[in-house]
């Protein structure tokens, strides 16, 4: 495997003087292409702050942080917009869907913003949904869906550019236990497929999933361990 990931000293800072808040302090970590790696914490520990500079939705108020051999410094803000929307993909705990959207025009969304022909959106969104098994959906309202059937689309929308990581926080914490095991068996055979894969949960069971797990306190990186399989 390979870097694909490297972050040094990584501090963020909100607000400024008296009411300043330290989200982050001092993290340094670097993940291969391939991983799959879980950040567990309390709340407030800044985990999910982690994960949003690692996904480039947020910048560090201090340190470096690279992707793919080079600083986030070294991109303007279109490079930028365009590497999150063609190398990374993002799943988050409230869905974001367009309730009164189909599953498939959902899953399109990506590409709205992309350089792809739309003459082939159809075809990569149907791929994705495939991928996360839910093609007998294709043309129902996700406001149709149930919780887990609507994190399954929200996956297909991060697949459908066929991203290098898949950034995820808290995807199962407003799902019941089994279709939260179903999300987490989707997720597990992405990373088998070679997709990296970055999770913020509070949960050891989510966690097991992973290979790797990285916990924080207080703005620091505590533990970062091998789990064994």
């Amino acid at each position: 495997m390979s870097k694909l990931i490297k972050a040094t000293n990584l501090k963020r800072v909100y607000g400024s003087g008296e009411v300043e808040t330290v989200a982050l302090k001092d993290a340094s970590l670097e993940i291969e292409k391939g991983e799959f790696v879980s950040i567990m914490g309390p709340s407030g520990s800044g985990k999910s702050t982690l994960l949003h500079i690692l996904g480039m939705l947020d910048r560090q108020t201090e340190g470096t942080y690279e992707f793919d051999g080079k600083t986030i410094d070294e991109y303007d803000e279109t490079q930028l917009a365009n590497l999150r929307n063609e190398s990374l993909g993002f799943v988050f705990q409230t869905f974001n869907l367009l309730p009164r959207t189909t599953v498939l025009e959902n899953v399109q969304l990506p590409l709205i913003y992309s350089d792809v022909k739309e003459s082939e959106w159809s075809d990569m969104a149907v791929k994705a949904i495939k991928a996360v098994n839910l093609e007998h959906r294709l043309e129902h309202e996700t406001g149709q869906l149930s919780g887990g059937e609507r994190q399954r689309v929200a996956i297909a929308r991060a697949l459908v550019n066929d991203p290098d990581v898949i950034f995820a926080d808290e995807p199962t914490g407003n799902l019941d236990t089994k279709a939260g095991i179903d999300l987490m068996s989707i997720i597990t055979d992405l990373n088998k497929e070679g997709k990296t894969i970055v999770i913020v949960t509070h949960e050891e069971e989510i966690a097991a999933y992973s290979r790797r797990m990285i916990k924080l306190r207080d703005g620091l990186i505590e533990e970062d361990k091998k789990i064994s399989k």
